[in-house]
């Protein structure tokens, strides 16, 4: 059974419309039994186009935990964890029924192929490649890249500090570098389970 979704505004105005919007599921969220239920909740819920970019989740984590232990270049542990985001990508696509794309929608609800954007010829993205990027950054360059909404969601609300992406980011909420990656974003909005 699905949980109802909390839901705030970090910046930009919510009843804006016709914008495409960019879902950021937090692999934080697939801890959570119920989560396919919960994300088709939250799809009902955003208008489209709907481009989903999926988090690394656990596959992620381990990652970060054996570069810890041994460390790499910090350039292949981000490839490899790109490569990580593409896996969870590729459940969710087959568990909600949705097409896994290259490129954000332009019309109904599609999961991103992160590694394929990333390295396709038509992206735009400056992101640095190392630990301080993650699935949020991603998120906020492809909402940049079509001009879109970017919904947060994650397995907690932001801490109370407002809009500050800065203090979002001082706090593990966001990434290090995301109040950079979504720097012109006109709407940054915001989703977490409802606690019960």
């Amino acid at each position: 059974m699905s949980q109802p979704w909390q839901r705030g505004l970090l910046r930009g105005d919510s009843r804006a419309t016709g914008a495409p919007t960019v879902l950021k599921w937090g692999g934080s969220l697939f801890a959570r039994p119920s989560w396919p239920a919960d994300l088709h909740e939250l799809l009902v819920k955003t208008a489209p186009p709907t481009t989903l970019v999926v988090g690394g989740g656990p596959l992620v984590d381990g990652l970060r935990l054996i570069d810890r232990v041994r460390p790499g270049p910090p350039a292949a542990a981000h490839w490899l964890a790109v490569d990580a985001m593409g896996l969870t990508a590729r459940l969710v696509a087959a568990e909600a029924g949705l097409p896994l794309t290259a490129l954000p929608a332009d019309r109904g609800v599609v999961v991103l192929d992160v590694a394929a954007w990333l390295r396709g010829a038509g992206c735009r993205a400056d992101l640095p490649a190392g630990w301080e990027v993650t699935s949020d950054s991603i998120a906020a360059a492809v909402a940049q890249s079509c001009r879109a909404t970017l919904l947060l969601a994650k397995s907690v609300g932001p801490p109370g500090v407002g809009g500050d992406l800065a203090a979002l980011a001082a706090r593990d909420w966001v990434d290090p570098h995301f109040p950079l990656a979504a720097k012109t974003l006109a709407t940054i909005a915001w989703a977490a389970p409802a606690s019960t």
